[in-house]
């Protein structure tokens, strides 16, 4: 499953600290490169990190839902893509303006990234390489992150709930393809 697949799990997973990040953009008037790259920088960082310790929980209790792990992926892609989804068509507006502190920026990066932590969990279900796929999680969190900071500076809330969609979309395709795939349906 490694490389297209990883890399659109990584783009699903930004998509939350995309939809952060650009609400950031769009509510920040005098944002620089280094409030860009700091914000940037913890969003990739939790997004790396989580993962692996999905995966290493899930490493405990793999012989037990071995037979299963199909079904878990799907059920735990699909669910966080719907719950993304969701809280793109539903979820109210935060107040207009945010700062940019540490704190407030660790607690962002730990919310945005509660996604990768069962992602985590699947890729161990999946037998794959953890460490590499922690670390494209983390660099495209990165990397999206910082445009959509830009993107959200230059055009506004408009796209905000947008990114968030497509997340969960990516994330629900991706688990399907897993369930449809171990079904022998693909």
């Amino acid at each position: 499953m490694f490389g297209i697949e990883i890399f659109l799990i990584a783009v699903g997973l930004a998509m939350d600290a995309a939809a952060v990040s650009m609400a950031i953009g769009a509510r920040h008037k005098n944002i620089g490169r280094a409030a860009i790259l700091k914000l940037s920088a913890m969003f990739g960082l939790f997004q790396g990190i989580m993962p692996l310790l999905g995966f290493a929980v899930a490493l405990a209790f793999a012989k037990t839902v071995e037979a299963y792990d199909h079904y878990i992926s799907f059920v735990i892609l699909a669910g966080l893509g719907a719950k993304m989804i969701y809280e793109g068509l539903y979820e109210s507006e935060e107040e207009k303006e945010i700062g940019l502190g540490m704190r407030l920026l660790t607690v962002l990066a730990i919310a945005t990234s509660i996604d990768a932590l069962a992602v985590g969990a699947t890729l161990a279900f999946l037998e794959q390489n953890i460490f590499l796929s922690a670390f494209v999680i983390a660099v495209v969190t990165f990397v999206i992150s910082a445009v959509s900071v830009v993107i959200g500076h230059k055009i506004g809330e408009r796209l905000e709930s947008k990114a968030e969609i497509f997340g969960g979309a990516v994330l629900i395709l991706i688990g399907s393809k897993i369930l449809l795939e171990h079904l022998g349906i693909i």
